[in-house]
């Protein structure tokens, strides 16, 4: 039986942070690139994203990534004293489909979040959306452009 879809069906990121999130993969490449999109609030509940902020990946590997610790508790500490959440976080795969693995599943710690998955697998990258709720993977839309 498949969880029912969380919501919310579709997401706008802007044309800016889409760039972003392409170029710190590319930069990071061999190894996957990992970091946070800052939101006004959660996208379950409408909020909008408002900017990438790319953090190191404490993994350096290009099957596996994992925020540094300090930088995630720094993020932590500045979207809150702002008022702002985690509206999304972000990773690369280097060569396999823009689709969580099963490790990214596990490692899901932040629910009210969309997943951004960027693939650098083909020659033009891949980037698509996701909500990972109790281990269940949704299929987010992502709108590129738009209201932001």
């Amino acid at each position: 039986m498949t969880a029912e879809h969380p919501g919310p069906d579709a997401v706008h990121l802007s044309v800016a942070i889409v760039q972003q999130l392409v170029d710190h993969a590319r930069a990071e490449y061999p190894n996957e690139m990992c970091g946070v999109i800052v939101g006004d609030r959660a996208a379950q509940d409408g909020g909008q994203a408002l900017r990438w902020i790319p953090t190191r990946n404490q993994a350096a590997s290009p099957a596996r990534y994992t925020i540094h610790p300090d930088d995630l508790y720094r993020l932590s500490v500045d979207t809150d004293d702002a008022g702002e959440v985690f509206w999304g976080i972000a990773h690369s795969h280097t060569h396999s489909p823009a689709r969580p693995s099963p490790t990214d599943i596990g490692l899901a710690f932040y629910p009210e979040a969309i997943y951004v998955v960027v693939s650098l697998a083909d020659d033009e990258p891949a980037v698509l959306a996701w909500r990972i709720v109790d281990d269940s993977v949704h299929a987010v839309e992502l709108l590129v452009g738009g209201p932001t």
